[in-house]
């Protein structure tokens, strides 16, 4: 766990200005944040806009029929900046990382941004 609370505070700054911001402390456990970690890791343009964000800062409205049982963790991802965010089913914080860091990627190869880190920066 230590590992993961050392990117508390980094931001990765990549050649083209984009960056990716990272927020982790240990929390209570919960019904909401049952793996007591509370983080926010995202991906922003060199403008500061949010491109793709992964958190548990709030539960996402619930879609569905009435006959579908809700989520009540707050493990979600926000696919735009404008995506109210759709659940995450948290494993461990090595898959969060690694999931994170595979939509990062994707978005990157789309957009053709290379991921080489240029700057690393405490907030």
């Amino acid at each position: 766990m230590e590992w993961l609370l050392a990117y508390d505070g980094r931001v990765h700054y990549f050649p083209s200005g984009h960056f990716v911001k990272f927020e982790i402390r240990l929390v209570k456990e919960s019904e909401v944040v049952p793996h007591g970690i509370a983080y926010s890791f995202t991906f922003h343009e060199p403008d500061g806009i949010r491109l793709l964000g992964f958190d548990n800062a709030h539960p996402v409205p619930h879609s569905g029929g009435r006959y579908v049982k809700p989520k009540v963790e707050a493990d979600h991802w926000h696919r735009t900046q404008n995506d109210d965010g759709r659940p995450y089913i948290f494993i461990s914080p090595a898959q969060l990382l690694e999931d994170f860091f595979t939509e990062v990627e994707k978005i990157c190869e789309a957009q053709n941004i290379s991921t080489e880190v240029v700057d690393d920066k405490e907030t």
